[in-house]
């Protein structure tokens, strides 16, 4: 075949020139003042901390959707910018001890100091009357790891008590489950599920700090008050009747009764492990108060080009904490300005980037900022569950969450880094632009779980979290490393997270531009980004796309 090399030096050209363009047209559109501008409106006190079902939820998604409406972009839900969260608010407050009885006497826990226990049932009151108690290991049905806690047993009835994170956790193997960073078969919202997908009647963890990440105080904090739940047909009568936790000590005791001693994760993480009846039964009372509103996710839509059909979903969270206990200041409106006004912020700039485009993206652009993510991931889990667009025609999730607020770095933090194809697309950005790619300095806390993007990936749509490194371009790695302690230990969920004038949002800018460009990117491609091998995710994935 002969061929006309002019001509194909031709079509390289144009080929280059117009990467060229639309390199320049996707390359820091978004400013740090763009970000501070919706920031400062936000986190205003006239919105009053951005709580769920106060006038300051009213404010805030006005705010948002008049922004959406202000780029030309249409509503996302068959004509409203506006996505009803049905919920339901459950106070519950257990008896002052928890009864443990068994051959060798009783053990009565104190409440708080003890264990916590709760119930999301709609009934009144919840009991538990001499429910047999069993060790059930880490509580881990996981086929692709081999591993299943409650293989031969029935717990119809019983309450089951479990170890928090999963079986690799400080293991000394890297190849059971993911070694020291956690699956979600770690976290305890999966362990309270397990248990109820079991018929389990009640479900006890086990609290040990270093493996659960934080103190018994935030768990005991945790289970106090009101929690939000999504209204359900069946009023969450499917769940457990209690779920709950007792300290190590508590543990220890009750392990102590049934005659196990020593090192019970290191008892629990052996291949032949079988769940141990612990010849003791528990009796408890929950009592509980009711409440039902609705709150809402604001969603809009730029429409694709060719295939709108498909979908690339950009999310954060609008909600914060409202008003609660005064600081040393006397400040009492936590405004949440880092949590989660910047990543708000920087939605509605991704949003108008990607609306001024000349080329209009090939696949559906779908910007969703949840509500009660505070309360517990509850806005993104009601999309997921309830989507309006399909989840299997979902192209991938990009969520932005607390932005670091201390200017540009040289390097990009993925949360859960290994999880999914998204990181490649990061990667290719990052190393063009010489800057570099961490994952989690703490892989054990199980951060990939802890946000709205978790929901998306749950249902198999590969998600994506991101934020500023630790190496600040200006100032080097140690002050990155400092301002993220600053934060972390003065200002997160405390009144003083505030809008200041003089914040410096270009780091806030720097991720919001790197997003814009793996969403541009992804947007006009045909193929499908997947789970990496070893992902818990892939298997739902795959389901789903057949």
């Amino acid at each position: 075949m002969k061929i006309n090399y002019t001509h194909v030096l031709c079509l390289a050209a144009v080929a280059f020139l117009a990467g060229c363009k639309q390199d320049k047209e996707t390359t820091s559109v978004i400013t740090g003042d763009e970000i501070k501008s919706h920031i400062a409106v936000l986190a205003d006190d006239s919105l009053m901390g951005r709580k769920p079902f106060t006038a300051g939820e009213t404010k805030a998604i006005a705010y948002i959707s008049s922004q959406f409406k202000k780029e030309g972009l249409e509503p996302g839900n068959n004509g409203s910018y506006f996505q009803d969260v049905p919920m339901v608010e459950v106070t519950s407050t257990p008896s002052a001890t928890m009864d443990l009885s068994g051959p060798k006497g009783k053990i009565s826990l104190n409440y708080l100091t003890d264990f916590v226990a709760s119930t999301r049932q709609e009934v009144p009151e919840v009991q538990l009357t001499n429910s047999p108690l069993v060790f059930a290991g880490y509580g881990v049905v996981a086929p692709e790891y081999h591993w299943n806690d409650y293989a031969g047993l029935d717990v119809k009835g019983k309450t089951v008590v479990v170890l928090v994170n999963d079986p690799g956790f400080k293991s000394g193997d890297s190849k059971l489950f993911k070694g020291d960073t956690m699956t979600y078969y770690g976290r305890w919202t999966y362990k309270y599920e397990e248990a109820a997908r079991q018929g389990a009647a009640g479900i006890i963890i086990v609290h040990q700090t270093e493996p659960a990440s934080y103190g018994w105080s935030v768990v005991a904090n945790s289970f106090t008050g009101a929690k939000l739940y999504l209204q359900q047909q069946d009023k969450h009568m499917s769940r457990c009747k209690v779920e709950g936790w007792i300290t190590e000590d508590a543990a220890k005791k009750l392990f102590a009764s049934a005659g196990i001693t020593g090192d019970f994760r290191a008892l629990a993480r052996k291949k032949d492990f079988k769940a141990i009846p612990l010849n003791q039964s528990i009796t408890l009372t929950v009592k509980t108060k009711l409440k039902y509103s609705t709150s809402h996710n604001v969603i809009a839509v730029l429409k694709g080009s060719t295939t709108p059909g498909e979908y690339i979903l950009y999310t954060a969270h609008w909600d914060h904490l409202g008003i609660g206990k005064p600081d040393a200041k006397g400040d009492s409106i936590y405004n949440g300005a880092v949590d989660n006004a910047s990543g708000v912020a920087a939605v509605l700039n991704v949003a108008k980037a990607f609306a001024q485009l000349k080329e209009k993206p090939k696949r559906s652009i779908v910007f969703l900022a949840v509500t009660a993510e505070e309360q517990g991931l509850l806005g993104s889990e009601y999309y997921a569950s309830h989507p309006i667009y399909p989840l299997n025609k979902t192209v991938a999730d990009l969520n932005m969450d607390a932005l670091g607020n201390y200017g540009e770095t040289n390097d990009f933090a993925i949360t859960g880094k290994g999880q999914n194809d998204l990181e490649d697309y990061v990667a290719e950005f990052t190393k063009v632009d010489g800057k570099k790619i961490t994952g989690d300095k703490n892989p054990g806390a199980g951060g990939y779980y802890r946000s709205d993007h978790f929901n998306f990936a749950k249902v198999g749509v590969p998600a994506l979290d991101i934020n500023n490194g630790a190496e600040s371009t200006a100032h080097g790695e140690a002050y990155g490393k400092q301002k993220q302690k600053e934060y972390g230990e003065q200002h997160y969920h405390q009144p003083s997270d505030n809008y200041t004038a003089d914040m410096d949002a270009n780091g806030m800018a720097q991720v919001a531009n790197l997003l814009f460009k793996v969403g541009n990117k992804l947007a006009n491609e045909t193929t499908f980004p997947g789970w990496k091998n070893g992902s818990e995710f892939k298997a739902v994935r795959e389901k789903a796309l057949k």
